[in-house]
């Protein structure tokens, strides 16, 4: 991959000549982070499996007068993960920002989740592989003594709703490893962040799995924020940092609720949840009931 723009090394107080690079970036938060970031006068690297929809985007913010580069990274191959963040320093010497985005969700009854598609690969691609980019870019940031990281987890990451079981353990997951990350690396100059946003416009919903719940559980229009709402938040974390962001502001009673009166938010979702849709399994007629 040839990247023909080497930027200088003087930093600056803005988002402008920062080398920002975006992980889950073909599409949802990323690809709407990437056109804002570029329009602050950052350079953003693309990075994502589908290689035609990074292409796509880096045209189009290149099209609008912005710095763009599409790299083709799977974050559930390490090697691939070593290999794209050494191509970015070779060629920019730097990464300023680190955008964790990168992430689907499987939802389904446990029992149902199959145990590598649903389970292992979830796991591996929103927590996992977010630790390992982190790993792999945290030492040039260190070398700098200068960085910020982003890491997108979710409402589900403070609390755990029925059929969101591996979701929800992967961005519980997300949260502490920022949560201690940030602890660790603020003496050294790197900054941590996470951001855990509610229902959102995305493309979420067609990774959830064929499910006529999820199509249930869909909430309506009025309740969910735009993706770009989101990704208008991550550029303001890049430009003002702090532990972490709740979107929308309204969900922080909500974990006020399951903080100190857990018992109401277990009766809640299992009313939601549970008693809408959930069967005894031997009440399925395709097992014996054993």
């Amino acid at each position: 991959m040839d990247f023909p723009y080497r930027m200088n090394k003087r930093m600056r107080s803005t988002l402008k000549d920062k080398i920002v690079l975006i992980t889950g970036a073909s599409s949802g938060f990323g690809m709407d982070a990437a056109r804002l970031f570029a329009r602050e006068g950052a350079l953003v690297v693309l990075a994502a499996r589908r290689m035609d929809r990074l292409t796509e985007v880096a045209e189009r913010i290149r099209a609008e007068g912005g710095l763009a580069y599409a790299l083709p990274l799977d974050v559930a191959e390490p090697a691939q993960i070593e290999e794209a963040v050494q191509t970015v320093i070779d060629n920019f010497e730097r990464i300023d920002i680190l955008f964790n985005n990168a992430g689907f969700g499987r939802l389904d009854w446990l029992e149902k989740l199959d145990p590598g598609r649903d389970i292992a690969t979830q796991l591996q691609v929103n927590l996992v592989g977010l630790i390992l980019v982190t790993r792999a870019v945290l030492p040039h940031m260190y070398r700098r003594r200068s960085g910020h990281i982003i890491n997108m987890s979710s409402v589900a990451g403070q609390i755990a709703a029925p059929l969101y079981t591996i979701y929800a353990a992967s961005k519980f997951g997300v949260r502490a490893f920022s949560d201690a990350l940030r602890r660790e690396a603020l003496p050294f100059g790197v900054r941590v962040s996470g951001i855990y946003p509610g229902p959102a416009a995305t493309e979420f919903g067609l990774h959830t799995g064929a499910l006529p719940v999820s199509e249930r559980l869909k909430l309506p229009g009025w309740l969910s924020m735009s993706s770009e709402h989101v990704a208008r938040r991550v550029v303001r974390l890049a430009l003002h940092p702090r532990r972490s962001v709740t979107l929308p502001w309204y969900y922080h009673l909500a974990f006020f609720f399951d903080r100190t009166v857990p018992g109401l938010t277990d009766w809640f979702l299992n009313l939601v949840f549970v008693r809408r849709f959930h069967r005894d399994p031997s009440d399925d007629p395709s097992t014996d009931g054993s």
